[in-house]
């Protein structure tokens, strides 16, 4: 029949090669729909993502897992020449954005322009792969980590950290979060004293995401006394090989791969040109990227949602029980579409947000929004993880065989529940704006 209407004027929906065949195992626009959001440029964008996620990732994760490390410095390299490493990094820096990502619109984060869609495109090819730790310990770390260096460091600073971090020849890691503070960021008792033309940093950082390979350490510290913790924070940058650095491995639940740390702090002796802007202000550096970690993290984890619900059909496609296919039982076909009516929210919650991001609208006054959609997208991992394995049953016990996918992310569901935010902060952050 014809097209008429809003119809024909949206562009036209674009399945793209290889795309799953299982319902709901993709976004809507790559099962026929149409979408206001998604334009050729942006389908050309997701190819080039998805190539190179079957080509470098996808065929080593489970081995990359078993052995809990990744390969981080060749891997950086290979997505910076595809494309994608530098992709959402400002250009003078080395950044690569994607055709037609820039624009007359606000982008994904402060420093650039690039379409926030393509952004979580992006972010939703790489969790095809299936493997948060492997995403957590090759591209999270920088991803986090630079941004404060980028806006608010000085020239000379930024010279000497931003354009290897972007190209991937160096990392660096965000280190915030404290044995004794968790989300309370304000209480942290790292100290960083001025000594002439130095400070000298004590104290340690825990659970800190590919600090064992990171070349850089932005650090959240105590420069003053102020009892609120927040004017007394500033953020200095601390580099791999400074005499007082200990780094050691933590062996975690989940993101087996991701290289998660305990740094401690012993005297080091940071120059005062480490300094990220000014003396005081580190609080606020530090809130500068929690609006697109919170997105990126609830992007894989709607991404890790999709792939339970695929696995799962698959398999119950296959098995049989009591005369008939598991997935021809109506208990499991309920589980089905519970799972994919959670998932096609959440996917609309993430596009409203990348829209709004992209016209505009004040980050500060979205922070409670993304904040709800964090939680929407982990209690949605944890219930698809879970209904996965009923499907699978003893199948996703075992780490090997056709459960194997589902039962690493559940192992991942409580890292993503809590880390970014957990989800009684978030629920508290969204009510404070909401201004009850």
């Amino acid at each position: 029949g014809r097209r008429g209407g809003l119809a024909a004027m949206a562009p036209a929906a674009r399945p793209l090669a290889g795309a799953a065949d299982e319902p709901f195992a993709e976004p809507a626009e790559l099962q026929g729909q149409f979408s206001p959001y998604y334009g050729e440029q942006h389908h050309r964008w997701r190819a080039i993502c998805r190539k190179f996620v079957d080509e470098e990732l996808t065929p080593f994760v489970d081995a990359w897992d078993e052995a809990g490390d990744v390969p981080v410095e060749d891997l950086r390299r290979k997505a910076y020449a595809a494309g994608l490493y530098g992709a959402t990094w400002p250009k003078e820096y080395g950044g690569t954005p994607p055709a037609g990502s820039e624009g007359p619109w606000h982008g994904a984060w402060v420093a650039v322009n690039v379409d926030p869609f393509f952004d979580l495109i992006m972010w939703d090819e790489l969790a095809r792969c299936g493997s948060g730790g492997v995403l957590a310990g090759l591209f999270v770390p920088t991803n986090i980590g630079l941004p404060p260096v980028v806006v608010y460091g000085s020239d000379e600073l930024r010279s000497r950290v931003v354009r290897d971090c972007v190209t991937g020849h160096k990392a660096t890691c965000l280190c915030v979060t404290e044995p004794g503070g968790g989300s309370d960021v304000g209480a942290i008792r790292t100290t960083a004293a001025r000594e002439g033309d130095v400070y000298v940093v004590n104290g340690a950082k825990k659970w800190i995401t590919g600090g064992m390979k990171a070349d850089f350490f932005t650090v959240l510290c105590r420069t003053g006394s102020d009892a609120s913790g927040r004017g007394a924070a500033s953020m200095l940058v601390l580099e791999r090989g400074m005499p007082g650095i200990t780094v050691r491995r933590m062996k975690t639940q989940g993101w087996w791969a991701s290289n998660t740390t305990y740094i401690e702090f012993d005297n080091v002796r940071v120059p005062v040109a480490n300094l990220v802007g000014k003396e005081g202000d580190g609080f606020k550096y530090t809130m500068i990227n929690f609006n697109h970690e919170r997105f990126v993290l609830t992007v894989q984890m709607l991404r890790f949602s999709r792939i339970c619900l695929a696995e799962a059909i698959t398999f119950a496609r296959r098995r049989r029980t009591f005369g008939q296919r598991l997935v021809d039982h109506q208990v499991i076909r309920h589980k089905v579409a519970e799972m994919a009516s959670g998932i096609e929210g959440v996917q609309k919650q993430l596009e409203n947000d990348a829209y709004q991001v992209k016209c505009g609208y004040p980050e500060q006054q979205l922070g409670g929004h993304i904040a709800l959609v964090k939680v929407s997208g982990s209690r949605l991992m944890e219930f698809c993880a879970r209904e996965a394995s009923q499907i699978f049953g003893g199948q996703s016990f075992t780490r090997d065989g056709a459960g194997g996918r589902v039962e690493r992310i559940y192992r991942e569901v409580r890292v993503m529940a809590i880390g970014g935010g957990s989800e009684e902060i978030m629920l508290n952050l969204a009510m404070s704006q909401a201004k009850l």
